[in-house]
């Protein structure tokens, strides 16, 4: 079985974006829809410079990467934790694994008012936010990583009669690494987007979010799309770091051949 080059792959990847972006271009060149409500790409990419020479653009950004950063480790080290304890034990498995599934199916964004009257509508709450994006698949994902740990290992343990900590330390993470990985990954494309929802639905502050609701309440369309293409190739670059993360935690496993 042949293999596609990364060029062809890359060309293929593209094609679409460049089609979109010719008739981004052409609808608003020659009128087709109001240059109002979709700009040129010229005008967009004048904000943009202006933006990022003039108003610290960077900076903005800046902002949101450091909610996302501190908000996808909290959830990360608390969801790999908390999934622990509920695989590992059975009495808080029972107890709280189906309160945990019933309070999963909560959107996200019912969330808001609650983290609001606990945590105010400022940076910590922003966070908090974000954390419980990213918390939520990776408890999810670590849960039945461990949970599917080999009964052949876990006889041999039982045999050499390890501990609980050699149990979880020597079985049980290593045995749910690719779960966990695919949490994390998973996480981290959740943290973003929550990022983006936190700057949108909390209070206004610094922040590519911000950026956007302030080109929406001036009716900057291009202002708006700079944001919007920020965030996507931001969303973008995370989701190609998510995979390179996740193949450094999997490294230590045989690639399968076709």
């Amino acid at each position: 079985m042949t293999q596609t080059s990364p060029f062809v792959r890359f060309r293929r990847g593209i094609t679409l974006p460049i089609l979109l972006l010719v008739a981004w271009e052409v609808s608003s060149r020659t009128g087709l829809v109001d240059a109002r409500f979709l700009p040129s790409l010229e005008d967009v990419v004048a904000t943009g410079k202006r933006e990022l020479i003039d108003n610290d653009l960077i900076g903005e950004l800046g902002f949101s990467l450091m909610r996302n950063i501190a908000g996808f480790l909290i959830g990360c080290v608390l969801g790999v934790g908390f999934a622990s304890l509920l695989a590992l034990s059975r009495i808080a498995d029972r107890l709280i694994m189906p309160t945990f599934n019933g309070l999963k199916q909560i959107s996200l964004l019912a969330w808001i008012p609650l983290i609001s009257v606990w945590f105010g509508f400022g940076e910590q709450a922003k966070i908090v936010f974000v954390a419980l994006a990213a918390f939520i698949p990776i408890v999810l994902n670590t849960y039945d990583g461990m949970r599917e740990a080999p009964a052949d290992l876990l006889e041999v343990a039982r045999a050499l009669k390890f501990n609980a900590r050699q149990k979880a330390l020597r079985i049980y993470i290593p045995s749910a690494m690719p779960s966990i990985a695919t949490g994390v990954h998973l996480g981290l494309i959740y943290a973003w987007l929550a990022t983006v929802g936190a700057e949108y639905f909390l209070a206004v502050g610094p922040g590519v979010g911000g950026l956007v609701i302030a080109g929406r309440e001036r009716f900057d369309m291009a202002l708006v799309m700079v944001g919007v293409l920020v965030l996507g190739l931001v969303g973008f670059t995370l989701n190609r770091l998510a995979y390179a993360l996740e193949a450094y935690l999997l490294r230590w496993r045989p690639k399968q051949t076709a």
